[in-house]
């Protein structure tokens, strides 16, 4: 390699992890050991702050406070980078800074990628995300994802307005994001209970709260608890179902994801699901495929009776 070839290679590489030997970088490379030295030496004097740590240990990191480098890419990194700001341009609360990100992102890519990256962007379309909800999607805030985040990660409660009144204090753990939903799974100092929580149902009242120590959700399973837990209470409109089926046959016929089953004898269990709207919630039990009776909630009843007359009459019925 030419020597400025060889200085983005090695910049490309201290960048993609926290730290290397001088040995796997030279073997990277395929230099020595003294043009690593050298090299580094560069770096450094072109203002990247280039850390050694010396001894059995030793190793190279790009030290914090760097000038930003140049962005490097590999062409599949490239296509994959824009492919997924492409997606989250349709996502609410994301469209314009989607956009600006990737006109930035063809800014500063090599020449040789610039144009691929470009007709990629230009010969793309970006279908409606939505096609499962008749509710509209909430929008993303991005500045609340990044407090949040940053409460998990420096291990700070955060408080909260919940649902427009409810005052809420949460130890966060985990930020999700499911059925095009963001969630904090978090647990109550007080009680020690845990549950998820909606973004687009908080108003964050005190970024920087008190220090907690971690105590971790019980089995660890984070992705399960909130499947779990947000057929029950994550949801705008909750039911109950009684379905004339075990749960062992109504288990068989849904996504886990969907709700939860709880059995009642041989031929009968309670589905306890939900949805954003009364209709989602009938497509759902409409597709199971078993007689059901529901009493609750009283919007769901009074569609599940509008669907009933509106399917009698494209029957011929009365």
């Amino acid at each position: 390699m030419r020597t400025s070839a060889r200085l983005l290679a090695l910049l490309a590489l201290l960048q993609s992890r926290p730290t290397w030997s001088g040995a796997e970088l030279a073997s990277r490379l395929d230099v020595t050991g003294r043009t690593v030295r050298n090299d580094v030496t560069r770096l450094r004097e072109l203002g990247y702050p280039v850390e050694a740590v010396k001894g059995p240990g030793g190793h190279y990191r790009l030290g914090a406070g760097a000038a930003l480098p140049p962005l490097l890419l590999d062409d599949d990194e490239a296509v994959a980078v824009t492919v997924a700001l492409r997606a989250s341009s349709v996502v609410p609360g994301m469209e314009e800074s989607s956009g600006r990100a990737l006109h930035k992102l063809e800014q500063v890519l090599p020449s040789r990628l610039r144009p691929r990256v470009s007709a990629l962007r230009e010969a793309t379309m970006q279908g409606p995300e939505n096609t499962t909800d008749n509710v509209e999607d909430p929008p993303v805030d991005s500045r609340l994802l990044t407090q949040v985040a940053s409460a998990i990660k420096a291990g700070e409660e955060i408080r909260f307005r919940y649902r427009g009144d409810e005052a809420v204090l949460v130890e966060p753990y985990r930020l999700m994001s499911w059925q095009r939903r963001w969630y904090v799974v978090g647990r109550d100092p007080a009680t020690g209970g845990w549950a998820p929580y909606r973004l687009d149902w908080m108003t964050l009242r005190t970024p920087g709260g008190r220090r907690f120590t971690p105590a971790p959700l019980p089995g660890g399973d984070y992705t399960a608890f909130l499947l779990r837990q947000v057929a029950v209470t994550g949801w705008s409109v909750h039911a109950r179902i009684t379905v004339a089926a075990s749960a062992a046959d109504v288990l068989a016929r849904i996504n886990p994801a969907v709700g939860v089953v709880e059995p009642v004898d041989e031929s009968h269990c309670v589905l306890v699901t939900g949805g954003d709207s009364a209709e989602i919630v009938a497509v759902y039990i409409g597709m199971l495929g078993y007689d059901f009776h529901v009493t609750e909630p009283p919007e769901l009843v009074a569609h599940l009776r509008l669907l009933a007359d509106r399917y009698a009459r494209a029957t011929g019925g009365t």
